[in-house]
């Protein structure tokens, strides 16, 4: 990573077409305005890491590391290009807090049943060490049975890992399908449709009067 040029739109745009990536470094110090090689952070976002990768950022030809994480990002609505990244600076030896993805396992057998599968969060807050944050959670729905939910408390305890949303937060449920009532229309005027019984139509009433003069 190396220093950029903040100077209006037109230096990032540059950037990107040579398959550098702006960005802003937080510290404990001012913030840094950066530029990140899109393949190389591609390659370390997918590893297994994921987006809670450790990265050593060095600024210039500064011989010392800063080990940030992704903080935030933007994509291109249409292509998914990253085109901008917010990185912040860690200590190694001190906790912090993100939120980490909730990945599903397994089938739930009110899901096959005809049940309507919800995950109603899919993302939970934890604190841990930088090194010490999952790629993500897993929770096991193998067992999910129609009308059942499962809560954050039914995600196994991980070593070093601490989940700080509300034990009782319900992250998926299987609904049962609700019935649709249709009722019949029938539209005015329909062939079939006539007087009531024992009534002459109005025409009919006309035509004889007519006849009776």
């Amino acid at each position: 990573m190396r220093p950029r040029d903040t100077r209006g739109d037109g230096p990032a745009r540059r950037m990107r077409a040579e398959g550098l990536i702006p960005g802003v470094l937080y510290g404990r110090s001012a913030p840094h305005a950066i530029a990140v090689e899109e393949r190389e952070l591609r390659r370390a976002l997918h590893g297994p890491g994921g987006m809670h990768t450790i990265l050593d950022v060095h600024l210039g030809d500064q011989a010392t590391a800063h080990p940030s994480v992704l903080k935030d990002f933007q994509q291109h609505p249409v292509s998914g290009r990253i085109l901008h990244i917010d990185l912040q600076e860690v200590r190694l030896d001190q906790p912090i807090t993100v939120a980490v993805s909730v990945h599903l396992l397994g089938e739930s057998p009110g899901a096959k049943e005809g049940g309507i599968l919800s995950q109603q969060i899919r993302e939970v807050n934890v604190e841990a060490l930088p090194m010490e944050v999952p790629e993500h959670l897993e929770l096991d729905i193998s067992s999910l049975a129609m009308g059942d939910s499962l809560r954050l408390s039914d995600i196994p305890p991980i070593e070093g890992v601490t989940y700080l949303d509300d034990p009782d937060t319900v992250l998926v449920t299987v609904s049962a399908p609700r019935a649709l009532e249709v009722e019949e229309v029938v539209a005015e005027g329909e062939e079939g449709e006539g007087a009531p019984e024992g009534e002459a139509a109005p025409e009919a009433e006309a035509e004889s009067e007519s006849s009776e003069e």
